[in-house]
């Protein structure tokens, strides 16, 4: 394989796997919004899919023994 032929499929992988990451994102919020569609109430989204919260552990300064 030359140079250009290399480069020419890297680049074709490159295109193939975004394609799928695309098709695969678009299938799963078609999934999310079916579901709510077929809860049938407005609060839906917030029951199925709530917001995922991170506890922030952050603490700066020397950690003192307990």
């Amino acid at each position: 394989m030359t140079k250009n032929e290399k480069i020419l499929a890297g680049i074709g992988a490159l295109a193939l796997t975004g394609l799928l990451i695309f098709s695969v994102r678009r299938a799963q919020a078609k999934k999310r919004l079916k579901d709510i569609s077929d809860e049938g109430y407005e609060t839906a989204h917030d029951v199925l899919y709530p917001k995922k919260r991170k506890s922030y552990k952050t603490h700066y300064g020397p950690v003192l023994p307990s």
